[in-house]
């Protein structure tokens, strides 16, 4: 499954568009390497995303279209979920 319809579906991101702008933009990893929103992804592949001042990483679980709020949760463990400190840039 690709990189954007999944953090959609798994509700990790409300929205595809942004989910695909977010990868794009060079803010997501998969297994340590800058992804694009076209990757694929697979079972045990470890997906970091950087949110602003908050750094989200998961482990995907299960690969499902179906866009279930009960069955988002299932799709992913969080393995850490680290604040950073901002730099001072504006």
């Amino acid at each position: 499954m690709r990189l954007d319809k999944y953090l959609k579906v798994s509700r990790i991101i409300k929205r595809r568009p942004i989910a695909k702008e977010i990868a794009d933009k060079g803010r997501v990893k998969v297994n340590g390497i800058l992804a694009k929103s076209s990757t694929d992804l697979k079972i045990n592949d470890e997906v970091e995303i950087r949110f602003g001042n908050k750094i989200l990483t998961v482990r995907v679980l299960e690969m499902k279209d179906s866009t279930k709020k009960e069955d988002a949760v299932k799709m992913y463990d969080i393995i850490n979920e680290l604040r950073v400190e901002s730099d001072g840039e504006a």
